[in-house]
Formats: C-alpha cells, sequence, structure tokens
C-alpha cells in the first residue's frame, strides 16, 4: 500500500513507484505517515510466496527458451522436458508446502482444543480448602450443633424441672424484691455466690481465699466435720487420711462445696448464710450470728450435672419504682 503524506489538515498518495512524496507547500510544514498493512495469515502469506515463485519461474523459462534457437530441434525437446520437470518440482513443492501448512494448523487446533478441555476440568472442580478454612467450618457446625441443642433443651425445659424450679424461685425472690444473679457453673459456684455477696458488702475476700480459710478452719475443727463424711465405696467414716484429702481438694481442685463447706464459712465470717430453695424452707446456717443473712438460691436442675448455686442481687423494677417515689430537690432560687 502506498505511504500517504499528510499536509496541514489533507493527505496526497506519494508516487507509486518512486515513493516521491509531494513537494513542500512553502510556509507550511509536511509530515510522512505510512500506514502499514495488515498482518497476513500463514496460509494467505504463503500462498502469495507461491505466485511469487511461480512467476519467478516462468520468467525463467521464459529466458530459458530465448537462449535456444527455434530451428533447434534437439535442444527444444530437452528444453520441453526440462521446463515440465521444473513445473512438476515446483507444484510437487508447494502442494507439499499446503499440505504441511493444513496438518500444523490442524495440530494446534487439537492442543487449543485440548487445552481448552483441561480448563474445563480443572475448573469444574471444586476449589481446594485450606486447613484453616476446614477449622473454621468444623467449629462453626459444632457451635451450631451446641446451639441447637440449647434450643432444644430450652423447649424441653419449658415443660420441665428446670423451668418450674426458676418459676417458683422467682416467686419466691420477687416476695423479698430480690431476683437471681447468675454465677458460672464452674465447680466454684458456692464460693462464687458468696464472693459475689460479700462483694456488695465491700469485702475483698475470693474465691481462693474463701477456699483456703474454709479448708484450714475444717482441719482445725475436725471433731465437727469429720463424722458427717464417708466413704463411698465402703459407708465408713473418712479416715484421717482421707480427711485432710478432702481438705487438700477444697484449696487445689474445683471440688463442689456443700452444708459442711457452709457450716465452716458461716464460722469463719460469722455471719448467717440462707439458702433458698425452689420446693423446700429456707436453710439458715450460722443462726447464732446477730447479723443480716448472706444469701444463696440452691437450685437442683439448673443444669445436666446436678446442683448449683447462685447469688442474688435487688430487684430492678422495685429499685426503678422506689426511685420514681423518692422526691427529688427541687430548683435551687
Amino acid at each position: 500500500m502506498a505511504p500517504r503524506v499528510r499536509v496541514e489538515g489533507w493527505e496526497a498518495l506519494a508516487c507509486l513507484r518512486c515513493r516521491t512524496p509531494p513537494a513542500r507547500v512553502p510556509g507550511h510544514l509536511v509530515v510522512m505517515e505510512e500506514i502499514l498493512a495488515e498482518e497476513l495469515d500463514d496460509e494467505e502469506q504463503l500462498m502469495r510466496r507461491h505466485r511469487k515463485e511461480k512467476k519467478e519461474l516462468q520468467a525463467k523459462i521464459q529466458g530459458m527458451k530465448n537462449a535456444v534457437p527455434k530451428n533447434d530441434k534437439k535442444r527444444r525437446k530437452q528444453l520441453t522436458e526440462d521446463v515440465a520437470k521444473l513445473e512438476r518440482e515446483m507444484e510437487q513443492k508447494h502442494r507439499e508446502e499446503l499440505e504441511q501448512l493444513k496438518l500444523t494448523f490442524k495440530d494446534s487446533k487439537i492442543d487449543s482444543v485440548a487445552v481448552n478441555v483441561s480448563n474445563l476440568v480443572l475448573d469444574s472442580q471444586p476449589p481446594r480448602i485450606s486447613k484453616a478454612q476446614k477449622r473454621r467450618e468444623k467449629k462453626a457446625a459444632l457451635e451450631k450443633e451446641r446451639e441447637e441443642r440449647i434450643a432444644e433443651a430450652e423447649i424441653e425445659n419449658l415443660s420441665g424441672a428446670r423451668h418450674l424450679e426458676s418459676e417458683k424461685l422467682a416467686q419466691i425472690l420477687a416476695a423479698r424484691e430480690l431476683e437471681i444473679k447468675h454465677i458460672p457453673s464452674d465447680g466454684h459456684c458456692m464460693y462464687g455466690a458468696l464472693e459475689d455477696q460479700l462483694r456488695e458488702q465491700d469485702s475483698a475476700l475470693t474465691v481462693a481465699t474463701l477456699r483456703r480459710q474454709t479448708a484450714e478452719y475444717m482441719q482445725s475443727h475436725s471433731d465437727d466435720f469429720l463424722p458427717f463424711l464417708t466413704n463411698p465405696n465402703t459407708g465408713d467414716m473418712y479416715t484421717p487420711e482421707e480427711f485432710g484429702k478432702y481438705c487438700d481438694d477444697i484449696v487445689n481442685t474445683a471440688a463442689w462445696g456443700g452444708q459442711l463447706e457452709l457450716r465452716a464459712l458461716s464460722h469463719i465470717l460469722k455471719t448467717p448464710i440462707e439458702i433458698l430453695q425452689a420446693d423446700a424452707p429456707p436453710i439458715i446456717v450460722g443462726e447464732e450470728y446477730p447479723r443480716n443473712p448472706l444469701v444463696l438460691v440452691y437450685m437442683r436442675h439448673a443444669y445436666g450435672l446436678g446442683e448449683h448455686y447462685n447469688s442474688v442481687t435487688r430487684y430492678l423494677a422495685f429499685l426503678i419504682s422506689n426511685w420514681w417515689k423518692t422526691p427529688k430537690a427541687g430548683p435551687v432560687t
């Protein structure tokens, strides 16, 4: 294709043979710009080369004919054979090249299809899940299962012992303008409930301190406690060694506490401890001490493992109603 010449907004074709651009126009800038032809595909390029080679062969044959006199029959005959041979060879060569090109094109198509099929197979496979993702999914599944079990248990408990016990305790506490304050069920619930009650009295005693003091008091007053402890396997009263182990467990483990430990704590704190229950009258330990009792709630059906102690707090609705009834100071005049 002939190069184009852009001259200040108009274009002209250069000379096709000599590629000579148009003359410069005085006062104007002439800019040469060649427009390249689009690339040809392999087959078209091959066909173009074949046509060129055929033209060159015809020119060669014509030169051979011109070199042999017309009246020289022998050389003319040989020339005819040579020309036919050259044409056959070129035709054979062109045919083989064309077949090779088609074969190459076919192989490339097959490879392309194979790659596409491979990609399709890979795309259809599920994405690989990492170990961290598997752990997260397993944890989520376990959490979902746990929540479902809790929901099912809650539905069952609506008509079960736990629900009935909670309703009765709520009524008992409401009559005292109290409500349950939940304590974790970690084996320390009795000591935790007492710690919560003592905190209301600005006491700094902790669960660990209460456990240690309980064990020390029981060991120093073993005659008051040992007769009430028996070996579950034999039914015999604890030996001194077994009693020592029992006291060590109070300090060093999450062993549950009961009435014996409450008795010891009432003496340690010199304060009565009242235990409220749903289906039995309240139990007061340490009545000999003239102080307001620490109040615990004893629940038999709170958890699957059995008994549990909670603390109590003032009933929120009662506090709010009293706040509204309390006279407020008027504006300062």
